[in-house]
């Protein structure tokens, strides 16, 4: 028996090599060349892509989270070729508060060629303000003035994001920004704002969104090791270029 015992090792550490190899080809592998996800995500809803319909005394709300620039000519591309980013994010978090100016700057450079939605997805368990901001800047949203709130929320997260209560200080600001504070008061705690989240969380769920921030671009979700500025442009340019070519 001991003189085969040499021999069964080296078979076992056979099969041990071929069933990791096997595993290996079998299993999905990260894409180095692209900044998307292997994986093609669900594509949005086609309700999902339109913005809340408003009341009917309310100017049409904002779809985008800033005030549309004017358009560049990036890139070289086609005036008529433009992409969707949409970013699935929690007021509250500090990523997403990071990721903000990123943003901010992409829309600005790029102008009508990305078209930035924005969707909310309070991560309640973990940010204790964070459905309530989205509240406050979808109320904001029904009187026209969705873009100055969202940005006011990421960019003075700090101020507000440890308190017990911070609706005094999304009113404070809704103040500053001309809104009618009976109406946001209302509206915050309306059907058709909680709607709005909800509808929201339900889409992201059904792409698979667990964390946020979360980014797709035309339906793509970019990996997050690369959402930086960098990997933000390099995802951009290609879904330009895709559609640039299929015109």
């Amino acid at each position: 028996m001991k003189r085969f015992l040499p021999f069964l090792i080296i078979a076992g550490v056979l099969v041990i090599v071929i069933v990791g190899a096997l595993a290996f080809f079998r299993s999905p592998r990260t894409d180095a060349t692209t900044p998307f996800a292997n994986q093609p995500a669900p594509a949005p809803t086609a309700s999902s892509l339109a913005p809340t319909a408003p009341n009917p005394a309310t100017p049409a709300p904002q779809t985008s989270a800033s005030v549309a620039p004017t358009a560049t000519q990036s890139a070289g591309y086609p005036s008529n070729v433009s992409v969707t980013l949409e970013e699935f994010g929690d007021y509250q978090c500090p990523p997403c508060g990071l990721l903000h100016p990123e943003l901010k700057k992409i829309t600005a450079e790029y102008g009508n060629r990305v078209n930035f939605i924005f969707r909310n997805f309070p991560l309640v368990k973990n940010h204790k303000n964070a459905l309530a901001a989205a509240q406050a800047a979808e109320a904001a949203r029904l009187q026209g003035h969705f873009a100055e709130m969202h940005d006011w929320l990421y960019e003075h997260q700090d101020a507000w994001k440890d308190e017990e209560n911070p609706r005094p200080t999304f009113t404070k600001y809704a103040r500053e920004i001309g809104l009618d504070l009976r109406r946001f008061a209302q509206d915050m705690d309306s059907p058709q704002v909680q709607q709005k989240i909800d509808n929201d969380m339900k889409e992201g769920q059904a792409r698979g969104v667990t964390g946020t921030p979360t980014i797709f671009i035309e339906g793509r979700q970019l990996k997050p090791e690369v959402m930086t500025a960098e990997g933000l442009h390099k995802g951009i340019d290609l879904m330009l270029a895709r559609k640039a070519s299929q015109r």
